[in-house]
């Protein structure tokens, strides 16, 4: 017999019929003695409690969640909060405390529970062998401007129509009643047997208030719990523009740099994904990573000399898997339905080289990046890498970087096996060091990038710049764009920002009325020549095709001043806000 005192009184009911059914149990054995003391532990009743009022909340109207996103509505507080702290103690205030973890833990929750990642994920119950009753059931849901949130597509084995995927987020999946592989009998009363999948939108176009589904579930495809991968786009898509994507309406565009929360990997070709800090809870459909490698790869074999980096939007292979075009770029027989769906010139040599590798480089096949936050470490700040073509002002803006507080920003002595001149101080111009122990440790790696300049060798340490972040400083680097395959490591973690040139004519314009002296030539000053400007233009464009995924910002150097100020910005952001990286930096 379960004692059962007043205090339990209010129990859930589900809590009091399983305690009840105890009743029934032989109350001998330590199995049975654990669970009825479980039962009535006063932890499981809160932590029901807080279950059941998050079932109800998102039940009730007046308890739905304004937007799934309050950590990124809190870092954008936070960008603004920065530019206007120091005008008051309250704004400094205010920031301090959005920056606190255990007030970021606790918007990381809600996002959690209005994302309804809280869900406990059960194995589906096996259909018995022997029951030869089909088991249907009947749902209803509401036609509004919102799409249903579901696909459907014709089975290539049973001619039946089945339901292709559900798009986490939206009124299907909310419901919790339709899932993928789910059968399709009939649409508010009309069969759909021998019928299309447009046989089915048409009927689901016409129709009006209340939708009934009459469909058979699926039992050996159960739901899937939402993932928690993040990646940066390296690429734009416009769903558009796809002709291979299931249903336009159903996609989600972006553009490269954009992070995207990958909610479902569970197709081949197409992930179900959202912009991150989107307050659509609806997940949209992009080509998966394997897709959009083989439309690369097919156009890159179409075309070996694009630059422009555009995605292609014909594929080799099959492009969806709802149905596959039986030839590269033929339109795809079939099409799915949403529920509902509305109608070189060569480069001038510098100083600081490695040996150039562009059959390398361009074998890289940037499509997705798997992301993190990472958070900054006081004393520890990441390296500043300015990168872009010669002559477009890189290292200018460093210097002019560098001169706004020189004890903060740091940039290290070079290397170099030249003998040292008379005017000229060891460790402040140059490290100076023999030809064969800088080889030597050119030959160990200990250089991230070096190169010979007059039969003198030249060189940036990696022990150097470790040296200034070691002691609190910000390290600023403007190396050659190919040291970025040295640079751009874990151990590192640089910022890099990409210094663009303006339009020709714009870039022209700035530089004539600034007097710019040619960074080209090493022997004389003088102006830029046409060409020169051309060379930064097409020198610049070839530098973001091949190393475009490398980067974390872009500033177009159009005018100095306005370049320092977003530099300066960027250099803030580096050193006060979690900023997203590649996974495996904060693993």
């Amino acid at each position: 017999m379960v004692n059962m005192d007043t205090s339990t009184e209010n129990w859930d009911p589900a809590l009091t019929r399983l305690l009840a059914s105890l009743k029934e149990v032989q109350p001998s054995g330590e199995d049975v003695a654990f669970l009825s003391e479980l039962l009535q532990s006063k932890q499981l009743h809160a932590l029901v409690q807080v279950h059941n009022k998050i079932v109800a909340k998102g039940k009730d109207d007046k308890f739905y969640p304004l937007l799934s996103n309050a950590m990124q509505v809190t870092l954008e507080v936070l960008e603004l909060l920065a530019d206007v702290a120091s005008v008051s103690k309250e704004y400094e205030e205010l920031l301090k405390l959005l920056q606190k973890p255990h007030f970021q833990a606790i918007l990381c929750t809600h996002d959690a529970v209005a994302q309804k990642d809280y869900y406990p994920h059960l194995p589906d119950v096996p259909s018995e062998a022997d029951n030869e009753e089909e088991t249907v059931k009947i749902v209803q849901l509401v036609k509004s401007d919102e799409p249903l949130g579901a696909t459907i597509k014709t089975d290539e084995d049973t001619g039946k129509i089945v339901i292709a995927r559900v798009m986490h987020g939206g009124a299907a999946d909310r419901s919790g009643l339709i899932h993928a592989g789910d059968e399709v009998i009939e649409v508010n009363g009309i069969s759909v047997e021998n019928k299309t999948p447009a046989d089915v939108l048409t009927i689901l176009q016409n129709s009006e208030g209340t939708i009934t589904f009459k469909l058979v579930p699926s039992y050996c495809k159960g739901g899937s719990r939402e993932s928690k991968v993040r990646v940066r786009a390296l690429f734009d898509y416009d769903s558009s523009e796809d002709p291979y994507i299931p249903c336009k309406e159903a996609g989600l565009n972006f553009k490269k740099g954009d992070v995207l929360h990958i909610v479902s990997q569970d197709d081949a070709y197409w992930w179900q994904a959202r912009r991150e800090g989107d307050r659509v809870m609806r997940a949209g459909l992009i080509p998966s990573r394997a897709l959009q490698e083989g439309r690369i790869i097919h156009e890159r074999q179409t075309d070996p000399q694009t630059m422009d980096g555009k995605p292609a939007l014909c594929s080799p292979s099959a492009a969806n898997s709802d149905c596959a075009p039986k030839t590269p770029c033929s339109p795809a027989p079939t099409a799915t339905a949403l529920l509902p769906c509305k109608s070189t010139p060569k480069v001038k040599k510098v100083i600081y080289d490695i040996t150039e590798n562009d059959d390398f480089d361009r074998e890289m096949i940037p499509t997705y990046e798997e992301v993190a936050r990472l958070y900054p470490r006081p004393g520890l700040v990441r390296p500043i890498v300015l990168v872009g073509a010669p002559g477009v002002g890189r290292n200018e803006l460093r210097r002019r970087l560098i001169a706004t507080d020189p004890e903060k920003y740091v940039t290290p002595v070079p290397f170099t096996s030249r003998p040292q001149k008379p005017s000229e101080q060891n460790g402040r111009d140059y490290v100076f060091v023999t030809r064969e122990k800088m080889e030597q440790d050119i030959a160990d790696g200990k250089f991230i990038e070096h190169g010979e300049y007059k039969g003198n060798l030249y060189g940036t340490s990696a022990d150097s710049v470790e040296a200034i972040i070691n002691a609190g400083g910000v390290c600023v680097l403007s190396p050659h764009w190919q040291a970025l395959k040295m640079v751009r490591t874990a151990r590192m973690r640089p910022y890099i920002v990409f210094i663009r040139p303006p339009p020709l004519d714009r870039l022209i314009e700035t530089r004539v009325a600034a007097n710019a002296r040619s960074t080209f030539d090493k022997e004389c000053s003088r102006a830029f020549t046409e060409e020169e400007f051309n060379d930064i233009i097409r020198s610049s464009n070839r530098i973001n095709f091949l190393y475009g995924y490398m980067f974390d910002e872009e500033i177009v150097n159009e005018e100095l001043a306005s370049a320092l100020t977003q530099l300066l910005k960027a250099a803030w952001r580096v050193q006060s806000e979690p900023l997203w990286v590649p996974a495996s930096w904060v693993q």
